[in-house]
């Protein structure tokens, strides 16, 4: 290491050095509980938060532990640490040399300034900072001065090699020490290592501490606007799944609060509705239908039985619509929905309660059997086509005239399940609207079950698979359903289309189903009937 490197690992306050403080906000862990400094640096805290008082909205969050803990490898860093919610693990420790190369290449390119200059400016914006992140740390103005300015020096690094169309000239500026981490033909596993490191939610570096850091970098603010719009696009076209979608060209997308945050507004279309994240088990819905049930005379138990034997006598057809119950989901409970739904249109029963108001339901999260649909395979059986779009998420509709599907082409790649489980955890955790992106993969995962599925749509080029094969796109897609552990908002972009889709198929369905199984429907009401009876009589 030479001398330059040298005196910054020596300015940097080290993860030891934090320990002690860490540990007096921490001590109800610890056997040696002591009351009287715990309440001072509570104290102390709560005063430096009035002091600062500042209205700038929280947009780095923790990722919630319902996430966290299904697949906790997609939302910890693997490598690379940025700012303070992974400083301090010591098996990321190792790029700290790496942070050093790249500080100290910043530090040359600085016109007449040091780089403690650099650190002297971030400190001024101390609580600026603070404010961005959800979780509290107790590291000093210093400290955190530092860590962003070492990991800015890293992240500015990385990003020029998105921010030139010549990749030999990249090559160039690149320093001996990162060539074989920056890879500016994308190809090398270290440099994708990174890549989704970067997008992780609890990584991510608020986006106003990059620019600051390259007007030093600059001869004007504008020129380092325009280098930081031009790392912004590169790596936007690299990671967004949709790349048809026109790349932001304004200087408006600098507004914005990160890197994960600009790459959700420019695949998540812009829906002006506030919500409430409710995070609850949905696992089973079948209660919530009690009091729908008591109006039919049954009470919740007995309807199960019925919809048990409704199921017993269904599943032994050879049809079409049995298979479709028999392969879309092995969870009883989405067949005893299914079969609720059979009973109801062949009796025609209907739920007063939905008729008197309609409106009513309009917030309210939409149930199971709303956010159950076919497979590719089955709709494209049934006589469904799928159409490619070019666009985001908005682009997806349903013609029920020509019974076509369109769907955006999304490119999947060893960087998407990382990139979409982040994203879904930013828009659950952020909240600013309808969890449309959240819908979107829901929808994914529900109209894909197998490889067969995968390989209908690639032939139709809206999947394009850079993966080893379908199957694993089919695997990463229906692994995906630990969001569900979050109960979904209404979505209304995407909420038509899905229903179209299922209104669709139903009619085509129960056209089938009433041409060619009255019997089944005389041994319904029989089943009905005998469950009646039973109810009545009780046997002693």
């Amino acid at each position: 290491m030479d001398g330059s490197l040298v005196f910054f690992s020596s300015k940097i306050p080290s993860a030891s050095s934090t320990s002690q403080s860490e540990r007096q906000m921490n001590t109800c862990s610890t056997s040696n509980f002591d009351e009287n400094k715990w309440v001072i640096n509570i104290s102390r805290a709560l005063e430096k938060e009035l002091e600062d008082d500042n209205d700038d909205p929280v947009c780095i969050f923790t990722v919630p532990k319902t996430l966290m803990s299904s697949h906790p490898e997609s939302y910890t860093p693997q490598q690379l640490s940025l700012g303070p919610y992974h400083y301090s693990r010591p098996d990321l420790h190792e790029m700290e040399s790496y942070k050093l190369s790249a500080a100290n290449k910043l530090q040359h390119q600085l016109r007449s300034r040091n780089f403690e200059h650099v650190v002297e400016e971030l400190m001024k914006l101390e609580q600026k900072i603070r404010a961005c992140y959800h979780k509290y740390f107790n590291y000093n103005a210093e400290t955190l001065a530092w860590m962003m300015a070492l990991d800015v020096s890293f992240l500015l690094e990385f990003l020029q090699i998105y921010s030139f169309e010549d990749t030999k000239m990249v090559s160039t500026m690149t320093t001996s020490q990162m060539s074989h981490l920056l890879d500016y033909t994308k190809r090398k596993s270290a440099h994708h290592v990174l890549l989704r490191d970067m997008v992780m939610l609890e990584n991510q570096v608020p986006l106003f501490v990059l620019r600051k850091v390259l007007e030093f970098q600059h001869s004007s603010a504008e020129s380092a606007d325009h280098m930081l719009l031009s790392m912004i696009r590169g790596l936007a076209k690299d990671l967004s799944p949709f790349k048809t979608i026109e790349l932001p060209k304004s200087k408006k997308i600098l507004e914005h609060s990160h890197l994960l945050d600009i790459l959700y507004d420019i695949i998540v279309p812009k829906v002006e509705e506030s919500i409430e994240v409710v995070f609850e088990e949905v696992s089973d819905q079948i209660e919530a239908d009690q009091q729908e049930s008591k109006g039919f005379g049954f009470d919740s138990n007995s309807l199960k039985e019925i919809l048990k034997e409704i199921w017993n006598i269904v599943s032994q057809l050879n049809i079409a619509p049995v298979r479709l119950l028999n392969n879309i989901s092995s969870s009883a409970i989405i067949k005893l929905k299914f079969c609720w739904t059979i009973l109801s249109r062949l009796l025609h029963i209907s739920n007063d309660s939905e008729n008197e108001d309609s409106d009513s339901s309009i917030n309210k999260p939409p149930l199971v059997e709303e956010i159950t649909i076919p497979s590719v395979t089955h709709l494209s059986n049934s006589g469904f086509s799928f159409i490619p779009t070019k666009g985001n998420i908005s682009t997806i509709n349903f013609n029920k005239e020509k019974a076509a599907f369109y769907l955006p082409t999304i490119s999947l790649d060893l960087n998407s399940e990382v990139m979409f489980r982040n994203l879904i955890a930013y828009e659950i955790s952020n909240a600013s609207g309808p969890l449309i992106f959240t819908r979107y993969i829901e929808l994914m995962n529900g109209i894909i079950d197998t490889e067969e599925d995968v390989r209908l749509l690639r032939e139709k080029g809206i999947i394009v698979n850079r993966l080893k094969s379908d199957e694993e796109v089919a695997n990463m897609l229906n692994g995906m359903s630990d969001y569900k552990a979050i109960r979904l908002t209404k979505a209304p972009i995407l909420d038509e289309a899905i229903e179209d889709v299922n209104k669709y198929h139903d009619s085509r369905w129960m056209s089938i189903w009433g041409d060619k199984n009255f019997l089944l429907t005389l041994t319904v009401l029989s089943c009905l009937n005998r469950r009646r009876a039973m109810l009545r009589h009780p046997t002693s």
